[in-house]
Parts: C-alpha cells; structure tokens; sequence
C-alpha cells in the first residue's frame, strides 16, 4: 500500500481478492466464510494492519454500534442540573467499554423530534437511551411502536412497558422523612418534583408514607410542587412559609431544589437547622458546598446511567428481552438536618 492512507474494507477486499461482504463477515466472526476465504482475509488484515470500523461491521451485522442519549429538555437544564452530567458520565464509560459511540440528542421542539424521528427511520442508531420523561411525552411511545430498542432512565408509571432503570425514590423519600421525624421535626414539608412524571409522584408518595408509618399527619398544606430547578425550590419555600409560617422542616426532592430552599430560609433569617431542617435528593456536588452542607439521599446517578447503556448494548447485539431495573438509594447525613 502507498501513501499513509488508512486502508479500508475495500482495500482488504481486493487484497484478499474476495467482495467486501466477505471481509465484514471474516471482521464479525460469521460462519458463512469458506476456510479459504477466511485466510486470504486475515492475512489481507495483517498484511495492510486494517482496523475495523462500524460500517464494516454493520454490512453483516445490521448495526451502527452508535446509541442516542436522548433528553428532552433544555441546554439551559442540561448545563444546571448535576444530574445529567453524572448520567452522560455513567452512560459514556460503558459504552466506550463496547467501543459504541454516543449521540446526544436534545429535543426541544417539533423540528428536532422529527430529527430523532429521521435516525430512528433510517436506523442511523441501534437504540435510544431516554432521560426526563413526562407522562405526555410521546417518545417512549414512538420509539416503541417503531421498534427500536429503548432504555428510559425512570418510568412513566407503574406499569411501564419499556426496560428502564430507576432509583428508589419512594424508599429513599421516607428515608429522609424518618430521619426528619426522628430528630424531632413535626411539620416537615415537601417541595416535590413534576408530578406528570413518576419521580415527582414517587418521592411525594414516599413522604406520605413516612408520615403515615410514623402516625404523624401530613398535611396538605405543606405540599407545594417544583421543577428541580434552584429557582422552582426558591419559590416553593416562600410559598409555603407563607401558608405554614411554624414548619419546622422541608424535604426537597431535589438538591438543586433544597439550594433555592435554602436561599429562601435564609433571606428570610431562618435559621438552619435550628428553625428549619432541610433535606435534598441526589447527593449531588452541591450537596457538599452549600452552607450548611446538605443531608440529602444518595441516588447512584453515574451507575444508573451506566446499567442503562449495559441494558441496552445486551438488547442490540445479543437480543436480550426487556430489563426493569431499580437501584438502591441511601441516606447521608450532613449539618442542615
């Protein structure tokens, strides 16, 4: 060979003096290969030192090894919220381990939902990894009628038909509720998560249950809906101190939500925990920085969105069937509760 082209199947092929079909199937271990055939390639393969690339292999194999990390939300979200660079993390090293590349799709409006739909159509991607999903959301939906293979990071509800890995956000709720009731904290409020998606649900339905095992009432009134962003959590705690000025705590379904809690509190000379104890979700970086540090429940986000991709790259190249997955939560304990 001349020059310092990097050789191509085509290159080996008319090496071996065989078709590029033959060269795909010797590359993917096939059988459909004479021993003579198989020889004349491999020497081919040493003789020009080719390195196969994933359009030879999807010749014969019918796959791109390329996945989307699809997200329905924002840059703005994407850059605020610690939570999805833990995921992209956990996602990006298993399938670097499989040699698959990583398309991330953000899906913000009609003309990008008819993007994903075109590489979904035209099998550009073997299979979809789906993070933030709404009880509306028509993705999942999509995506399964299409038959494209799909790993959600949560579920839509209880009786979600996809594979999925979640966390255990009910368990983990009346963790952190317990641990409130525990230290003494009677009027513990909550600023949940959207309640059109089974997180919100989940977490609200664990501090419900907390309440309920410990034979403490849980009003209403200290339930107030957020966003997971810093300023959601911001105005749900003014909104609630203002209905329930005596609250004497606030689990946060989120830590990015418990730091616009605890702007508030403290605009409002609240002291904590001393006038109010402030529990977050996710164990997140900020966890650590804020002031006080945050007791949160530690979710294992980079895992979960490593066992999303080991879940999927089991579906594409071995035809695994439907994984439903969830992974435990824990409780840790800082100085703001």
């Amino acid at each position: 060979m001349t020059g310092h082209r990097r050789p191509t199947i085509k290159t080996v092929a008319a090496r071996a003096g065989v078709g590029r079909t033959t060269v795909s199937r010797v590359v993917n271990g096939s059988e459909l290969v004479s021993a003579d055939a198989r020889a004349r390639v491999l020497a081919a393969i040493k003789e020009l030192n080719y390195v196969p690339n994933s359009v030879a292999r999807g010749l014969v194999t019918n796959r791109t090894d390329a996945v989307a990390l699809v997200i329905p939300e924002s840059e703005s979200r994407l850059g605020s919220e610690p939570f999805f660079a833990a995921l992209i993390r956990g996602v990006s090293g298993a399938l670097a381990e499989n040699r698959t590349q990583l398309q991330l799709m953000l899906v913000r409006d009609q003309a990008e939902r008819d993007q994903l739909t075109e590489s979904v159509a035209t099998r550009r991607v073997d299979g979809v990894l789906l993070v933030s999903v709404h009880a509306e959301d028509r993705l999942p939906g999509m995506l399964e009628e299409m038959g494209l293979p799909t790993v959600l990071a949560g579920r839509r509800d209880a009786g979600e038909r996809l594979s999925y890995v979640d966390s255990d956000n009910a368990g983990g709720a009346s963790a952190a509720v317990r641990h409130l009731l525990d230290r003494g904290r009677r009027r513990i409020a909550t600023i949940t998560g959207p309640l059109d998606m089974d997180v919100g649900r989940s977490r609200l339905a664990g501090w419900r249950a907390a309440h309920e095992e410990a034979g403490v009432l849980a009003s209403e009134p200290l339930v107030e809906a957020g966003d997971f962003t810093e300023d959601g959590g911001r105005r749900a705690m003014r909104l609630l101190l203002e209905r329930a000025p005596d609250l004497d705590a606030v689990f946060a379904a989120s830590d990015l939500m418990a730091v616009g809690a605890l702007a508030e509190l403290r605009r409002q000379e609240r002291r904590v925990p001393g006038d109010v104890a402030v529990v977050g979700f996710e164990d997140s970086v900020l966890a650590r920085h804020t002031d006080p540090p945050l007791t949160t429940v530690r979710q294992p986000v980079e895992e979960l969105g490593r066992t999303m991709a080991r879940i999927l790259t089991d579906i594409t190249r071995h035809g695994a069937s439907r994984q439903q997955m969830t992974l435990p939560t824990e409780l840790v304990v800082r100085e703001s509760s």
